[in-house]
């Protein structure tokens, strides 16, 4: 039962975000003055600052908190998501961080907004933040053109200790 409950809340992050991801506007910009992000651009460090247990990441002008990552690893750019149940990552990361993805494991399927799609269930050695880690977190792998970028979901954020967004900014402290 824990399995469907947890499988059902991943489904509908995922389904919240895909949308959003497939369109580009979670990792790109409209407005001609901004600059475009995508999922190879770097993060712009000084929206990052930590020190001991805390990391604070800055939103950007979307609201959006972008992060970069340290997953098996590699660096990996994100988009800290607090809907989504877990980590979602696309073929070309998962190949990235070594990850061997067979078609046999794309037995998740998926409802978004667009439609079903499959997904595959891996497990992420360590997904590490500043100073912050955590091993062993759950994640789900989807087609490239299905997701374009790295979204952070709950199986990271719930395992660090507490996270607040407060005032255009994102606290995460590891207990």
């Amino acid at each position: 039962m824990l399995r469907i409950l947890m499988f059902a809340a991943i489904v509908s992050g995922i389904a919240m975000a895909v949308p959003n991801v497939i369109d580009g506007s979670l990792f790109s910009s409209n407005t001609p003055n901004s600059k475009s992000v995508s999922k190879s651009a770097p993060v712009n460090s000084k929206t990052v600052s930590y020190s001991g247990r805390k990391v604070v990441l800055t939103a950007d002008n979307r609201g959006h908190f972008l992060g970069s990552f340290q997953i098996n690893g590699r660096k990996v750019d994100g988009l800290i998501d607090t809907g989504a149940s877990a980590i979602a990552i696309n073929r070309t990361t998962a190949r990235k961080l070594g990850l061997s993805v067979t078609p046999a494991m794309f037995k998740y399927q998926v409802s978004t907004a667009n439609g079903t799609i499959r997904a595959a269930r891996v497990i992420l050695k360590t997904v590490k933040l500043k100073t912050i880690r955590v091993r062993n977190v759950d994640a789900y792998v989807l087609d490239d053109a299905s997701l374009p970028g790295t979204l952070i979901g709950m199986s990271f954020l719930s395992r660090i200790g507490s996270f607040q967004a407060k005032d255009g900014k994102l606290i995460l402290t590891k207990q």
